[in-house]
């Protein structure tokens, strides 16, 4: 660990308000409240403006993962028969649930939904959630995905305003009559009714809130030197995002960019003598975090970008020119898309990479997840051309079974290395 670096004040405020919060979701759902069971790519902004709590299935996964969970219930998957190409990060707690042990499972499991959804973008999304919704009788409701025939590579270019040229009108008539559905849905499960004009104030927020976002990120790329670690980054920036547009996320996200401006300032940063700026690509690698220092003290190397601060603005800023479901729509059309799949992926990484001033990039490639791995190769060939080193990474986010971390570094250092002796 550098001596000279100390954690943002942020970073304790933000993890204390997430250890808070799921607290007291998780009295909530333990003492009979209704809450829904959803897909990390659904619209949240539903749920949360009607009042009705949400897990997300990806969320519950690294709470399982984090609690050291993942090698058994990976190893039961097999037992039960399941091929060992299912994805890891969405399927975890499918097999925890079908496992049935709740004093195994964080919180003593989970109850039965009042509702379940998932967007169908990935072919084992919509069977993962049947298997669930006929395990536990909840009611399932499947969004549709349906792809764009002519994908702009620069698609950032145009999501925040032209979204609907980005996108396609029939592709937002289709989604936001989903969502209609879905509202339908949710007033029969809550009981309440769905403020549409309010929906409108909360969208504005989060837009505000993402812009934040981008001043923070806007920070890090231009700073001499990195002033925060990603470990410290993602959660400064997924703990909001999970609350968008609260009165607590737009706050917080103002307290991370101060204070990170403070640094850059001051001249505070991660590594004191920085030589080398890497870039995480890809999901948390959440059991092994401090993997991302590994670097600092032997090749002055830090870890400055991960997907996570850039793509809150180019992925969820979205003007509403007049009809929030439809920018609400068009924030969630193409997300994951845009994340893990050419050609939506491989230009966002070059321009990011170049912004950040990256020299050596880390690819995750979870090679049981076919969505989020197989886009991979075409967005190293478009890093590798723009004449950033690009290192496969072929882990899973969930599943340290095959994580061997001395084996990475080993593989890593020389590159470091080959990159300190040209710029020496």
């Amino acid at each position: 660990m550098t001596p000279t670096y100390e954690p943002l004040q942020s970073s304790a405020i933000a993890t204390d308000y997430q250890r808070q919060w799921a607290k007291g979701l998780r009295a909530q759902i333990t003492s009979g409240a209704r809450y829904a069971f959803v897909n990390a790519d659904t619209p949240h902004e539903l749920f949360h403006h009607i009042g009705l709590p949400i897990v997300t299935n990806q969320w519950w996964s690294a709470i399982i993962s984090a609690k050291q969970l993942s090698e058994f219930y990976f190893d039961h998957m097999v037992e039960l028969g399941f091929h060992d190409r299912l994805a890891r990060y969405s399927s975890l707690p499918l097999i925890a649930e079908l496992e049935g042990n709740v004093d195994r499972q964080p919180w003593g499991g989970l109850p039965r939904p009042a509702i379940l959804c998932a967007r169908q973008s990935a072919d084992d999304h919509q069977k993962i959630f049947g298997l669930w919704a006929e395990k536990t009788g909840a009611p399932l409701v499947l969004l549709s995905s349906p792809g764009v025939p002519n994908p702009h590579p620069r698609w950032w270019e145009l999501a925040r305003e032209d979204w609907e040229t980005l996108y396609g009108s029939d592709r937002l008539d289709l989604m936001v009559a989903e969502f209609e559905m879905l509202i339908d849905r949710l007033e029969a499960v809550t009981g309440a009714g769905f403020d549409r004009q309010s929906f409108s104030q909360y969208m504005e927020a989060i837009n505000a809130q993402e812009q934040i976002f981008e001043q923070a990120s806007d920070l890090i790329a231009n700073a001499p030197r990195c002033p925060i670690r990603i470990s410290e980054q993602i959660p400064n920036v997924m703990i909001p995002q999970w609350h968008r547009g609260s009165g607590w996320a737009i706050e917080h996200a103002t307290r991370f960019r101060d204070e990170l401006e403070e640094r850059v300032i001051s001249g505070q940063a991660v590594v004191e003598n920085e030589k080398i700026r890497m870039m995480w690509i890809g999901a948390g690698l959440w059991f092994d975090t401090s993997f991302y220092s590994a670097f600092e003290d032997s090749h002055g190397a830090v870890f400055a970008w991960s997907m996570y601060l850039p793509f809150a603005a180019d992925g969820y800023i979205r003007k509403d020119h007049g009809d929030p479901l439809r920018a609400l729509a068009a924030r969630v059309s193409a997300m994951n898309e845009q994340l893990h799949q050419p050609p939506w992926i491989n230009a966002w990484m070059v321009e990011q990479a170049r912004k950040y001033r990256i020299d050596v990039a880390l690819m995750l490639i979870p090679e049981h997840d076919r969505f989020s791995g197989h886009g991979s190769l075409f967005a190293k060939k478009a890093l590798e051309e723009a004449g950033i080193r690009v290192i496969e990474v072929w882990s899973d986010m969930v599943d340290r079974r095959r994580w061997d971390r001395e084996a990475m570094v080993g593989r890593i250092s020389p590159v470091l290395d080959a990159v300190l002796a040209e710029k020496n």
